[in-house]
């Protein structure tokens, strides 16, 4: 088939997308037509997104406190210290870290990403993570900020930075994930320090500004022909760039362990730099569904004995693909680990 008899057989899906978080302006010739941002295309998605996302969020605006509720207005993202009793803590890391199990890494430039997902299998042999995430503050965070009555993918997240000979780690430039309100929290069980990597945000950059909305369409109209992320939908801005959009230097979450944090990603924000060879382990999750969907739940895969599972059937999709189509996946099988194995993929 050539290019031009794809384009055509595909234009229905591409349009159809246009309804959904598809973000790509690489690979869909709708979300990438220079013409029809020029017209509002991706001007509107972003409205519109976040119109929902607003009404969706006052549904749900019982689920946290009024104090964290101002504070996730103000900043874009709410922080909480000390989320568990000092020796119910100590048990759960200790717990977790001991724990092997299935894990996949994945190379970024000088840094290693492990991921062990919280499976039924995990859930069984560690029970205390259950303290955290089925406790009212993390559900209760994580479906406001997210603006869905959704189960988040959650992992037990490694990062292992400076351990890997290759230009920095792309996420340590600011970013937005999507251009649409989406949610990921970090449950940090290792203490974090301001010059190994911190998360760092740029307090106030979840809010859709005039500034940011136009800046949002002046993307829209490069994004095709810029970098890689950017122009699959995750729009990378300069530090020094920040100021013309009203928005102040980005905040380092230097923070010891047992400290949660969770933040809207339409948010600028990345990995801070790392100026030596360091570790970061926390509990990690996001969820994101269809911007456009005015209802709050309804959602199949956060079910109990299907939300559990998601991550491990995401890998094996993934490896899949690799076999039939030859398409490598970013997530490679690294064997049973504990969180703070040596790597393992960039060795092979």
């Amino acid at each position: 088939m050539t290019a031009s008899l794809k384009h055509i057989a595909l234009a229905p899906l591409h349009a159809l997308a246009l309804f959904t978080g598809a973000k790509s302006f690489c690979d869909n010739p709708l979300i990438g037509s220079r013409r029809l941002n020029e017209w509002g295309l991706h001007e509107k998605r972003v409205r519109a997104a976040h119109a929902l996302a607003e009404r969706r969020r006052a549904r749900l605006a019982a689920l946290v406190s009024p104090e964290d509720r101002a504070a996730f207005e103000r900043d874009g993202f709410v922080i909480r210290h000390d989320v568990l009793p000092r020796t119910a803590f100590e048990r759960l890391r200790e717990r977790v870290l001991a724990h092997r199990a299935p894990a996949r890494e994945m190379v970024q430039g000088d840094t290693i990403t492990r991921r062990i997902a919280l499976d039924p299998a995990f859930l069984r042999a560690v029970p205390e993570v259950r303290e955290i995430v089925d406790a009212p503050l993390w559900r209760g965070l994580t479906r406001y900020v997210g603006s869905f009555d959704q189960e988040p993918v959650t992992y037990v997240q490694s990062i292992l930075s400076k351990v890997v000979q290759a230009p920095p780690d792309p996420q340590t430039h600011l970013h937005a994930d999507t251009f649409h309100p989406t949610v990921k929290a970090w449950y940090f069980l290792t203490d974090v320090e301001a010059d190994a990597g911190p998360f760092s945000y740029v307090p106030g950059s979840h809010r859709l500004t005039p500034e940011r909305l136009a800046w949002e369409r002046e993307m829209s109209l490069v994004a095709r022909s810029a970098d890689r992320l950017t122009s699959r939908g995750s729009f990378r801005i300069r530090a020094d760039a920040l100021s013309s959009l009203g928005l102040p230097e980005p905040k380092l979450f230097a923070v010891p362990a047992n400290t949660l944090v969770v933040a809207d990603t339409f948010g600028f924000h990345a990995r801070g730099p790392s100026l030596k060879p360091a570790l970061r382990i926390e509990l990690w999750g996001y969820g994101r569904r269809n911007p456009f969907l005015p209802w709050t739940g309804l959602d199949p895969l956060s079910w109990p004995g299907i939300a559990e599972r998601r991550a491990p059937l995401y890998w094996a999709a993934l490896d899949r693909r690799e076999r039939w189509f030859g398409k490598r996946s970013p997530w490679q099988d690294a064997g049973l680990l504990t969180p703070d194995a040596p790597p393992v993929v960039a060795r092979r």
